[in-house]
This record gives C-alpha cells, sequence and structure tokens, in this order.
C-alpha cells in the first residue's frame, strides 16, 4: 500500500507552503529580532560618550541592519518585480526528514541539563546510529563509547575544561 505521500509524489501534486510565504515569515522574524536587538542596546546607552562608543552602540547597528534587511526581504518576497515564488518551499516528505533530525536534537539539548553532555551525548550518538543510520546496536554503543571517551581525555585530561556532567557528577560530589 502507498502512503498519501507517496501517492502525492506519483501524481505529481506536492503540498506545503509556498516559498514567497516562508520567506515573508522568515523575514518577519527577522526584523522582530533587529526590534529586540534595538531595544535591549538601547537600554545599555547606543549612543557616544566621553569614553567613546557607549556599550549598547555596536548592537544598535547590528540590530538597525537587521531589521532593514528583514525589510527588504519581506518585501522582495512579496513584491517582486519576477513575481511571488509559488513554488513548494517543503513537502510532507522533506519536513518529516527535518523533523526526524531536529526534534531529537532538541530532545538532547533538554536532556544534558538533567543527565550531563556525556551521558546525553553516548545516548544521542548511539540512538541516531541505530534509528536513522541503520547500523547495529554494537556499532553504535562502540561508537558511542569511542566519541565520548575521546571528547573526556580532550577536555578534561589534556584541556582541563571540565564539560557539564549534570546530576551524575560524581567527581565532585567526592569533594575532586
Amino acid at each position: 500500500m502507498a502512503s498519501s505521500d507517496t501517492q502525492a509524489h506519483e501524481s505529481g501534486e506536492v503540498k506545503g507552503p509556498a516559498t514567497y510565504v516562508v520567506e515573508a515569515v522568515v523575514a518577519c522574524v527577522v526584523m522582530l529580532l533587529g526590534v529586540v536587538v534595538i531595544y535591549g542596546s538601547r537600554e545599555l546607552g547606543a549612543g557616544w560618550t566621553s569614553d567613546g562608543p557607549g556599550s549598547g552602540y555596536f548592537p544598535f547597528y547590528i540590530g538597525l541592519i537587521m531589521t532593514i534587511a528583514g525589510a527588504g526581504i519581506f518585501y522582495q518576497a512579496l513584491f517582486s518585480k519576477k513575481g511571488k515564488n509559488t513554488d513548494v518551499f517543503v513537502d510532507g516528505e522533506q519536513i518529516k526528514r527535518v523533523l526526524s533530525v531536529l526534534v531529537p536534537a532538541g530532545v538532547y539539548v533538554f536532556a544534558v541539563e538533567f543527565i550531563g553532555l556525556y551521558i546525553a551525548s553516548f545516548i544521542y550518538i548511539a540512538l541516531f546510529m541505530v534509528i536513522l543510520g541503520k547500523f547495529s546496536w554494537v556499532k553504535s554503543v562502540i561508537a558511542a563509547f569511542c566519541v565520548n571517551a575521546l571528547f573526556f581525555m580532550m577536555f578534561e585530561v589534556w584541556f582541563k575544561v571540565p564539560l557539564y556532567k549534570g546530576q551524575f557528577d560524581l567527581l565532585s560530589s567526592l569533594g575532586y
């Protein structure tokens, strides 16, 4: 049995948001970020002081550039002389592939807070290899262990830079 996505691809009918709509939304987000940066830099002091530029001077201009660029992209997306790009930005199958990477990455970022970088990385690498890479559990566990052992040696031992271990920081709880 073919899925609805497969049937849509076979019939040539692909559904999804138009590219110009996505471009306009992203432009609005960029403009909003620019306005937030401008507001924050004004709070810091975006002017020129007797000692030179205030702490918000350069961020103010970065925010201004972001706002102007966002406005330009918004205008181009909706009012371009070439016309609106009505091609589908992403179809259902493509968004599933993106989410199959994005969702686990988001879970990993939040898991680091609770179980620490090494354990979260071990689980993330092993599951990623098994589920998306279709590797065996044995190869995945060995690879995840080797990557984490390498990072542990590199950061903790050689560079003397401790990485976050979450609730499982046994060494610091023992006074080391």
